[in-house]
């Protein structure tokens, strides 16, 4: 099913898209929060930049808790879909940049998250610009959703988007080799949350429809997969849901300074 002819530049993934991810992609535990706030020493003062902040999943719990947050995003539809989920904040802006250029001052933020973003990133370059934009003492979180392979319905699930995939995988999301240097010579703390999803059919056509290398309608290979999708969760939920477990992923620590 693959088609390298439409494999597209890493800040346009998302056009498309964006709607489905802000209803269907799953969030972050509270936990994952109270865990960063207290590991970190965050305060009421501290300064957050949310690098590839998307449609807002990881910056609004931050924002909840009172903290003060800069979205760098530089794909149109999902920096706006942030914009209109987050305009109740006060304490939320959004900059049209990238990771790798960040246009902040030199040693302004506190802290930088990237959430599920880093394997779409330069990490050299991105590394260099987390050193120049933190404080002394600043940190980079790095987060990852990453679904797990237990259930026959996720493993069947998983079997369906690689089955209607159309541009080649990108390799691994979580590569630890690339997360070591970037915080060499220091090892970076890890942490890991259970994230469980129940999802209604909708919600799994939402989080399918949410990737960026599904079919869309309109797409010659849509109804199929959706007719596979409809099966798969006929034969699979209890009650309307069917669990799909995702863990949370946290890498943590002080980007290297050279």
């Amino acid at each position: 099913m693959m088609n390298n002819t439409l494999i597209v530049p890493a800040t346009s993934r998302f056009s498309n898209r964006a709607d489905n991810y802000v209803k269907y992609r799953p969030g972050y535990p509270e936990v994952c929060f109270d865990f960063l706030q207290e590991t970190l020493q965050l305060d009421a003062g501290s300064t957050i930049v949310d690098i590839g902040s998307g449609t807002g999943l990881f910056a609004e719990p931050f924002l909840a808790r009172g903290f003060e947050v800069t979205g760098i995003e530089p794909n149109d539809e999902m920096r706006r879909a942030a914009e209109h989920r987050l305009a109740r904040y006060p304490g939320f802006r959004s900059l049209a940049t990238t990771a790798e250029e960040t246009g902040l001052p030199d040693a302004s933020a506190d802290l930088v998250t990237i959430a599920q973003t880093f394997h779409w990133l330069d990490a050299e370059l991105t590394r260099k610009e987390c050193v120049r934009i933190l404080k002394p003492g600043g940190k980079v979180v790095m987060a990852w959703n990453r679904q797990l392979q237990v259930s026959d319905v996720e493993k069947e699930y998983t079997s369906l988007r690689e089955t209607y995939r159309l541009t080649p995988a990108t390799g691994r999301s979580i590569d630890i080799k690339v997360i070591n240097r970037f915080f060499d010579p220091l090892s970076p703390g890890k942490h890991t949350l259970p994230n469980p999803q129940l999802l209604n059919f909708e919600s799994l056509k939402g989080q399918l429809l949410s990737k960026t290398y599904i079919p869309l309608p309109g797409d010659e290979e849509y109804e199929r997969m959706i007719g596979e999708l409809i099966r798969l969760f006929v034969r699979s939920n209890e009650n309307g849901f069917v669990k799909i477990d995702h863990e949370t992923v946290l890498y943590y620590g002080t980007p290297s300074s050279h």
